[in-house]
Order: C-alpha cells, then structure tokens, then sequence
C-alpha cells in the first residue's frame, strides 16, 4: 500500500506553483461570511480562488510554502475562522452527505447526524488514524449520493430509520437514525482494529481481505426501501419544504472568487455538493435578487431566458435551458415542490452550468 499523501492544511500538497491545502467541511455546510473570508484569504496567500472540490470540500492553492509548511498566520486565520476545528484530525472528517438534506425534499433531515459524526469521530483520539481519504456517505433516502465510493456510510428508508453500509457492497444493520453518529464510530474503530499497523495497513474498507464483511458481525441484504441511485442537485431554483427560496448555482470550474462569495453574503445557509455547485437557501426575504446569482434573463413573470450550451475546462458540458416557466414549471423526479429551472452563470466567471 502507498503511504497515504491526501493533504490538509498542516500537510499540503507542495505542487509547482506553490502549496495546496483542503479544508473539510462535513456535509459541505459552510457560512456565507465564512465563505467570503476564505476568498480573502485567497487573495492573501493563494491564487485568489477557493476550489469546490468532488467531495464538498474546500481547497486553496499557490500558497508560498517554507520547509513543506504553509504560512503560521494562514493556518491562524483558518483556525479563527471555524475551518480547523481539530489540529489532530483535520484529514478523517470526510462526510459527503446529500446536500439538499432538511431543505427539500429526501426522508429525513442528515444535518444533525453530520455534526454528530464529525464531533465524534473528533472526540476519539484513535480515530485520528483513519487515511485522508477514507470517506464517509450519508444519504437521505433520495439516492443522490449513495452511488457513490465510499468506506462507511447510511442510507435512509424513512423519517427514522437507516441502514448502514461497509464499503459499497456490504450492508449493515437497520438502525434509529440518532444512533447512526455512534454505530458508524464503532464501524471506524472496528476497521482499525481488523487493519491491524504498519506501513502497509490497507487505507480503505474495500482493500480489507473481505472487504466490509469484516467490520459487520452479520452482512445482511439492501433493504428494499433503500434507493441506489438518484439524479444530483441540478443548478435551477427550487422552492424548500418550508416554502423559502433555494437556489443551486453552477459555478464554473469550482473557482469561487470574490464576486461571487460577496453575492452570496446575505443567503441564510450555503451548502457545498460534490457536482461544483452551491446550494443557497433563505433568499424568500428578498436579501439577494435574482440577479445576484447571474439567472440569465429572469423577467417579471418569473420566466428564464435562453443560455447557449458550452464546454468548461474540465470537458463537461454545460447545459442550457430555454423558457422554463415559474416556481411551479417543472417537477423534478416526482419528488417534493416543484422547481424553475433557471439558467446560472455565476459570478460572470463562466458560462453555463458547470456539470
């Protein structure tokens, strides 16, 4: 097994044009004010651009690094702010959750078990072992992410209950959904335990011998509730359960820069998906107009002008959409409040929706 080299702030990435660091942010749930202040300090020590990265992280590049280290006030900064909340286990707080959860949509509310899962797997000092990138995936029953690659995880089968899961092809028991934070925990330990040490311990559940039969005392079958694939978040504007504005906003490239982190400062809640979009919530109030977000021609009757398709650098293609009708137009998948799809281009960074 390779050494494990996924980098953090206090272990970046020395890459040519200076250091990387990434920032977990469990869930991909960050403040709008947070957001803006790691632009700054983008600007300060980086190439003046936070990159949303596929797993609903965050990561600043560029940075003048000395003796494989990144700046002392840079990782100051980055403490005051909220973003490293755990010097010890900065690299093991990997939780993809889907993003939309408590917002529309989905079986049942994930924020609560993210913020548990990231404070317990904190609070146990052994857990610190886990590799960068062993990676934890909390689906909320609407499939959106639980395709996904992962080494523990859930997926929800109501209001209530979810199942686990160790690795992507072993399933684990049915359990209350405020006792998942704990049975994923014991899951983690468990797989250090069976790992075993040394210098070629494997990084991930699917390398054990048996993969995740090993950490589950009886494999079970998917339940049949469980929905295995889901379509993602796609940029449009949505109405939340509780009736507020939503809006998912493809940002092309992942390169959030300050034109855009300002035009966001006033939004209630961000939360970062692992497609390089930013779901934006509380905007009913009117603290950002439609504008703001770049909908291309968005008139008075609520109805979404034309946006040409393109390609960003990635070779993903960009999708437009002509003439979408108001809030009620579209129904997506059946599930919850319908939804406009309205043509992003944020931040004037870019055309189209960055896929």
């Amino acid at each position: 097994m390779h050494p494990d080299r996924c980098p953090g702030v206090l272990r970046p990435w020395l890459a040519a044009d200076g250091a990387l660091v990434r920032l977990r942010i469990p869930g991909g749930r960050i403040a709008p004010a947070t957001l803006l202040r790691l632009v700054a300090l983008a600007e300060r020590y980086g190439d003046g651009a936070v990159l949303l990265t596929k797993r609903a992280n965050l990561q600043l590049r560029g940075i003048a690094a000395v003796a494989g280290t990144v700046p002392a006030p840079l990782v100051a900064d980055l403490t005051g702010a909220g973003l490293l909340p755990s010097r010890s286990h900065e690299l093991v707080r990997n939780v993809v959750a889907s993003p939309l959860t408590g917002l529309r949509g989905g079986r049942t509310d994930l924020r609560p078990v993210v913020v548990a899962l990231d404070h317990a797997l904190c609070a146990d000092p052994a857990l610190a072992a886990l590799g960068g990138r062993f990676l934890f995936v909390l689906d909320d029953g609407r499939g959106d992410v639980a395709g996904r690659d992962l080494d523990l995880g859930l997926c929800a089968l109501d209001g209530t209950r979810v199942q686990l899961r160790a690795g992507r092809q072993h399933w684990g028991p049915v359990v209350p959904v405020a006792d998942a934070p704990a049975a994923l925990v014991g899951l983690a330990r468990r797989f250090l335990a069976v790992r075993g040490d040394g210098p070629t311990v494997p990084w991930h559940v699917g390398e054990l011998p048996t993969g995740g039969a090993a950490l589950l005392d009886r494999p079970g079958d998917r339940h049949p509730a469980v929905v295995d694939a889901g379509p993602p978040a796609e940029p449009g504007r949505y109405r939340a359960d509780d009736g507020r504005r939503l809006d998912v906003l493809g940002v092309p490239d992942g390169l959030v820069r300050r034109p855009l982190a300002e035009r966001l400062r006033d939004a209630a809640e961000l939360v970062v998906t692992p497609w390089r979009s930013i779901v934006v919530a509380g905007t009913s109030a009117g603290c950002v107009g439609t504008e703001a977000f770049g909908i291309v021609g968005a008139g008075a009757d609520g109805r979404a002008g034309t946006h040409g398709g393109g390609t960003d650098d990635a070779g993903t293609a960009a999708r437009g959409v002509a003439g979408a009708g108001g809030d009620a137009a579209v129904t997506r998948g059946g599930r919850g409040p319908s939804a406009t799809r309205g043509v992003v281009n944020v931040g004037g960074e870019g055309a189209g929706w960055a896929r």
